[in-house]
């Protein structure tokens, strides 16, 4: 790998590692950012000529460290005492190595996540301080201008500062309501990845990658946590797929025509291991209940060899986990490949109600409405599901479903 690819890898790996680290000492998020993001300019500038270090995480924190004393000292006339404890905790911190400060990047997650935050601010939070993605990427993945997202990220900040919000660990009794913010907006950002809700592009490949590897962080640093293992396997299992999302024109390529082939075994192998993992420790949750969905249909050689009865089994586990009209609708198609069309649109009649907005509900219509041989009423629920969509790419494909149509 060249310099500059691995300088680059260096950068997004630890970023929040640093971030956090330096946060904890200065309690100012600003004054972390700015430390870190020096480090890695005279890193930038040094590490081509003289090496990369064999310890650059450390390197990037020590360095990170002294140009923070540095900034104290030029802002030193008038200087409160507040501000010099800080300087000498600077002082006296010794380096950290990765692998002694699993804590920090815990505590920073659990504050990107804090649900004093809106969703928006958590998720760009998360990928700001945590991923290391610039403002610009940031607004650019979720199509808002960058002042936009600029302005979204420093309310953020300052909420957290003048709410106080804490920097530490939730305790045993709040982690699993505060557990489940984190995975939420881990997810998210992956849902945005691998099926944009708006834009020309159906897949963002940074977004799916950044989900991926800060859920491999949080596996590593909760490993006994089912939900996270569960949601890492969820995740790996459905990543296992995105080459295959569209073809060479970017057009959108269903499930059950995708060539399987093309799936990552290795990432299979993995969310099959994480899924094991989770059967054998008995407690399922969501996350866990949809990898093993997934699992199912990672594990069909063809679309036709599906075991969509267990699936439908699966769906019935998971409504009783997690009962909302999304999980619903998921069970509705399953139930279409066991009982027929009928019996799906039955089932989806009284989410008609609360997913009105929603396009996939008129997506899932249409199709088995066409199914059952109701080619107009089929029509009428494309047009619905073209009109509510955002994306290109899902548009464009609704658009041809209809077209298909019978006259």
């Amino acid at each position: 790998m060249a310099d500059d690819a691995r300088i680059a890898r260096i950068f997004r790996y630890e970023y929040g590692r640093a971030v956090s680290v330096l946060y904890r000492v200065l309690g100012d998020l600003d004054g972390a950012e700015d430390a870190v993001q020096e480090a890695f300019a005279v890193a930038a500038e040094r590490w081509p000529r003289d090496g990369i270090p064999p310890a650059p995480a450390g390197w990037i924190i020590t360095t990170a460290r002294r140009r923070a004393i540095d900034r104290l000292r030029r802002e030193g006339v008038g200087r409160s005492r507040e501000a010099e404890a800080v300087q000498l905790a600077l002082l006296w911190e010794p380096t950290a190595e990765p692998d002694d400060i699993p804590d920090d990047r815990l505590r920073l997650i659990f504050t990107c996540c804090h649900p004093a935050l809106s969703p928006e601010a958590r998720v760009a939070l998360t990928l700001r301080l945590l991923g290391g993605l610039s403002t610009a990427e940031i607004a650019r993945a979720f199509l808002v201008p960058e002042p936009t997202m600029a302005q979204r990220i420093s309310r953020a900040k300052a909420k957290i500062r003048d709410a106080r919000i804490p920097y530490r660990i939730p305790s045993a009794g709040d982690l699993p309501g505060r557990l489940r913010s984190v995975l939420a907006v881990l997810y998210l950002i992956f849902s945005e990845g691998y099926a944009a809700s708006a834009g020309d592009r159906l897949v963002r490949e940074e977004l799916c990658d950044e989900a991926v590897r800060l859920a491999r962080v949080l596996r590593s640093l909760l490993p006994d946590e089912e939900e996270v293992l569960g949601l890492l396997a969820l995740l790996l299992l459905v990543d296992a797929r995105r080459a295959t999302r569209v073809d060479d024109t970017g057009e959108l390529v269903p499930l059950p025509e995708q060539d399987r082939s093309l799936w990552k075994r290795d990432l299979i192998a993995e969310g099959h291991a994480l899924v094991r993992d989770c059967l054998r420790r008995g407690r399922p949750g969501p996350y866990q209940l949809q990898a093993a969905i997934q699992a199912v249909h990672a594990d069909a050689r063809s679309a036709e060899e599906t075991d969509w009865p267990q699936i439908v089994a699966l769906y019935d586990q998971l409504l009783t986990v997690a009962p909302t009209p999304i999980v619903a609708l998921n069970r509705a198609v399953a139930v279409a490949e066991v009982d027929g069309p009928a019996a799906a649109l039955e089932a989806v009649e009284p989410l008609r109600e609360p997913l009105a907005r929603f396009y996939l509900l008129h997506g899932v219509r249409a199709g088995l409405l066409a199914r059952a041989d109701r080619p107009a009423e089929s029509a009428a629920e494309y047009d619905a599901a073209a009109a509510l969509s955002a994306n290109e790419a899902e548009r464009a494909f609704l658009l041809r479903r209809r077209a298909a149509l019978p006259v």
